[in-house]
């Protein structure tokens, strides 16, 4: 049985591992043949993996639509001391570093739960700092609605009533493109993104109950504001959104994510926005009273310059909001 057979096993049962890290989530971002898993093993129980995507045999990169990877830890007893868990998951890392030696590129953002990244730096890779922005304990609506900044509650209030938005969930995934595509070009984005890719992600994570779209549509039935929102026990995440430029002050986009973050907090209770390094869309997030958080990536290696040409152009890599 090879390591990826055993990490199928384990992503069946196993609800610690993040929904980016998971094989189903990786057979659609990255495509069934183009990803693998590093593992370390004890007595035929997993205690760490290294899951990585190879868009070229030499090449390992983050797909699309995929925040974190990273390494996993298995989760330890309660009563272990600081400096064993420390040790031996330096010494995991260590143990992935000599299988990573026969890439020329690595480029990973590491889960924020991820935060000693010593191993790598000892073998001359480097990290640049990202942040994101999580909201928690959501399941308490009034504690969130009072630390909202100013500005959040009366879009709230004024897309509910002067707009007279309704949110709906399950919209169709042609109005969400759509939409996305809007705030592309209103940002003078280039659209990286592979619309069939998400296609997918929204089928299968309806299929699991772990994603959907939703829409903040007025009463002429127009769309002001769309969001794609994916979930599982220990987070929420919001993956991807937009709204219409000529309806913008609506308010309607922190109405849909408001009524979007009521309605996760039945499934868990972390909502991560994902955060951004646009100052604008920064700012928003923040204003929900979200607390930033940082997180690494992760990088080694040398590009060739028709890796780099494709990079550029945005066909093997994601270069994030």
């Amino acid at each position: 049985m090879t390591s990826k057979d055993k990490y199928h096993q384990l992503c069946s049962y196993e609800p610690t591992i993040p929904i980016f890290s998971r094989d189903w989530w990786l057979d659609i971002v990255c495509g069934k043949e183009n990803w693998d898993v590093l593992s370390v093993e004890e007595k035929g129980r997993i205690l760490a993996t290294m899951p990585f995507y190879t868009p070229k045999h030499d090449i390992i990169l983050m797909p699309f639509f995929t925040q974190t990877m990273g390494p996993w830890f298995a989760p330890e007893a309660s009563d272990i001391k600081y400096t064993t868990t420390l040790g031996r998951r330096q010494e995991f890392c260590k143990q992935f570093i000599e299988q990573l030696h026969s890439y020329s590129f690595f480029l990973q953002n590491f889960h924020y739960s991820i935060t000693d990244w010593l191993p790598f730096y000892w073998e001359g890779y480097k990290q640049t700092t990202r942040y994101t922005y999580l909201l928690k304990e959501i399941k308490n609506r009034d504690i969130i609605w009072a630390n909202m900044s100013a500005n959040i509650r009366r879009n709230i209030i004024k897309a509910q009533e002067k707009y007279h938005i309704t949110v709906k969930k399950g919209i169709a995934v042609e109005e969400f493109l759509q939409i996305q595509a809007q705030t592309f070009e209103r940002q003078q984005i280039r659209m990286k993104e592979d619309s069939e890719t998400l296609r997918k992600l929204i089928d299968a994570c309806r299929k699991r109950n772990q994603g959907d779209l939703w829409g903040g549509y007025d009463e002429k039935g127009q769309l002001h504001a769309a969001v794609f929102i994916v979930w599982q026990d220990n987070s929420a995440w919001y993956l991807a959104g937009g709204g219409n430029p000529e309806l913008r002050k609506s308010g309607a986009h922190s109405l849909v994510l408001w009524e979007c973050i009521h309605y996760v907090s039945q499934f868990t209770d972390i909502f991560d926005f994902e955060g951004s390094m646009i100052p604008g869309v920064e700012r928003f997030f923040r204003e929900f009273s979200a607390i930033q958080t940082p997180f690494f990536t992760i990088t080694k290696g040398k590009l060739s310059l028709l890796d780099r040409a494709r990079i550029k152009w945005g066909k093997i890599i994601n270069k994030g909001r």
